[in-house]
């Protein structure tokens, strides 16, 4: 009894730091959160391969107006826009103004719309996208980091880096072409006060689509 009141005499008085992890012990290593894309605040950055094989990273784009348009060719609402050219379009209009055009392909294998490097070559052998490039985003990394939740969902990135306009491509949000002409386009109403100077007005509304089809 006695000696095991001693032990614990002896262990209380052991200074604290002796007990602590010696100094060169690693430290836990928490993950950094991602960042996220928020209006006003800076469009997270991203690299990624388009459909041709070529590393594409948005930093390429410095000092010039991006839009990011998430994508699925078997999307009825995509079709909606490209079946019409409506989308075909804005990008040109994009093009006119100088604007950097990167459509994303965000489906994940065995999921609709998820193109192979070889699918998407012979999906765009005769009809070339006219976006400056078509991003295979198979993993969901990029789409993740948008918190991109449909297809179409739209992305406006400013001069500044900043981001300028997410959300809706316009306020039709049903599958029939002949919505088309009386809507209200967004993106092109957010390109056109970044290229005036002025601020964006609706800079960020619901987005509709077919769900991004991300890996279960």
């Amino acid at each position: 009894m006695l000696r095991s009141l001693a032990l614990i005499i002896a262990v209380s008085l052991i200074p604290v730091a002796a007990l602590a992890a010696p100094d060169d012990a690693p430290l836990p290593i928490k993950p950094a959160p991602a960042p996220k894309a928020a209006i006003g605040k800076p469009a997270p950055g991203f690299s990624g391969m388009d459909y041709m094989g070529k590393a594409i990273k948005l930093s390429d784009y410095k000092g010039q107006i991006v839009v990011l348009e998430w994508t699925n060719p078997n999307c009825p609402f995509v079709r909606k826009h490209y079946g019409s050219g409506n989308m075909q379009k804005l990008q040109t209009y994009a093009h006119e103004k100088k604007v950097v055009w990167l459509s994303i392909n965000s489906s994940a294998p065995d999921h609709e719309g998820h193109l192979t490097l070889d699918q998407a070559r012979a999906l765009f052998e005769n009809t070339p996208p006219l976006a400056d490039h078509y991003i295979l985003d198979s993993s969901g990394k990029i789409g993740t980091l948008y918190g991109a939740k449909t297809t179409p969902h739209m992305f406006v990135i400013d001069k500044a880096g900043n981001l300028a306009y997410m959300g809706a491509i316009d306020d039709k949000p049903t599958v029939d072409k002949d919505d088309i002409e009386t809507a209200h386009n967004y993106v092109r109403a957010a390109i056109d006060s970044l290229i005036a100077g002025t601020p964006v007005e609706v800079f960020s509304t619901q987005s509709y689509g077919c769900s991004v089809k991300y890996a279960d």
